[in-house]
Parts: C-alpha cells; structure tokens; sequence
C-alpha cells in the first residue's frame, strides 16, 4: 500500500483504522501529511472507498466513544456536509493533530 505524495509533502502520522460506510466495515490505514489527510482501503477490492480530505475542507473534528468496550475515534465533518468515522486506538494524538492544521 503506498500514496503518492506531493512535492513538500511529509507524512506526520499513521495508523490502523477502519471506515463505516452504509453499515460495511473498510479496514485501512489513516494517514495525516503535512497536507491532507487520507484513507488507503487494504484491500484491492476496496480502493473505490479511498479519500483525501485536505484541511481546508475540514468543518470540524468530533472525539467519539462507543460501547461497553468504549470504542474511540474520530469523525471528520467536511464542509460538504459528508460526516466520515474512523475508529482509531490513538484517537487523541490524531485528533490534536488535526486539529493544529486546519
């Protein structure tokens, strides 16, 4: 799995995660630049569900819990309305992190 990166473009963090689409689980890896942010589905079969979500298109980012098991992570409101969930393990450091770009 690899993203092609801009000129100047310098990946900050990276972790496991997954996107709920229409009640389907996409297992991928979320990945924050110094640019963008992207979403790399593992599987061939899934590359459709890949994204870019540059900062300036980024409303706002939403810590959420879930569970007995308290699931976290983070939804990512764009400007278009489009509401994206990705559970992470380390929500808070791509949260903060995020959140210092847009």
């Amino acid at each position: 799995m690899t993203v092609k990166l801009n000129p100047n473009e310098v990946v900050l963090k990276a972790g496991d995660t997954s996107q709920v689409i229409d009640n389907k689980t996409i297992d991928g890896k979320l990945i924050v630049t110094n640019q963008r942010i992207y979403f790399k589905a593992v599987r061939e079969e899934a590359e459709r569900f890949n994204l870019e979500i540059l900062f300036e298109n980024i409303l706002e980012v939403i810590y959420f819990s879930k569970g007995l098991f308290s699931v976290k992570g983070l939804n990512v409101v764009t400007r278009d309305g489009r509401s994206l969930s990705f559970p992470l393990k380390k929500r808070d450091e791509f949260g903060q992190l995020i959140n210092s770009m847009y």
